[in-house]
């Protein structure tokens, strides 16, 4: 696959926004790929160019005869996940209205769990009964 194939074109991204606004009172947003993906990866496994988005708003907005510095697309950026805070403000900058930030929720939320687990695991075994004696109650500790 050429690399550059990886990656939305503005024309492309024409296509999508021309048939979506043909939807009666469509309010929609626009998954291009700017080098965003599923998952985590190491420091420079994947390279954001959110200039993508930027150059496509400037297309369309030149396509549509609206003025200079309009942003007629909402983009959501799939794959937000690990992302450099700087790659994350610019592609706002570039009309991004939502993120999806789904492996670093779930890390966060298993995270949380395992932690816990570690910490209590003498007292998660069963309901009743832990290091403190074999009639001390659990509950408070899975509650």
């Amino acid at each position: 696959v050429n690399p550059e194939d990886l990656y939305s074109k503005p024309e492309e991204i024409w296509q999508v926004y021309e048939a979506l606004s043909k939807v009666p009172d469509g309010v929609f947003t626009v998954a291009a790929a700017f080098g965003n993906v599923h998952g985590v990866y190491q420091p420079g496994n994947v390279r954001l160019e959110p200039e993508i988005l930027g150059n496509a708003q400037k297309y369309i907005a030149e396509k549509l005869g609206l003025p200079e510095g309009s942003k007629p697309v909402k983009f959501v950026f799939h794959g937000g996940s690990g992302s450099d805070l700087k790659d994350i403000r610019q592609s706002l900058e570039y009309g991004v209205v939502k993120m999806n930030i789904d492996t670093d929720t779930q890390w966060s939320y298993w995270s949380g769990i395992k932690d816990f687990e570690a910490k209590y695991r003498d007292y998660l075994q069963t309901q009743i009964g832990n290091p403190e004696g074999e009639a001390k109650p659990n509950k408070k500790y899975y509650d």
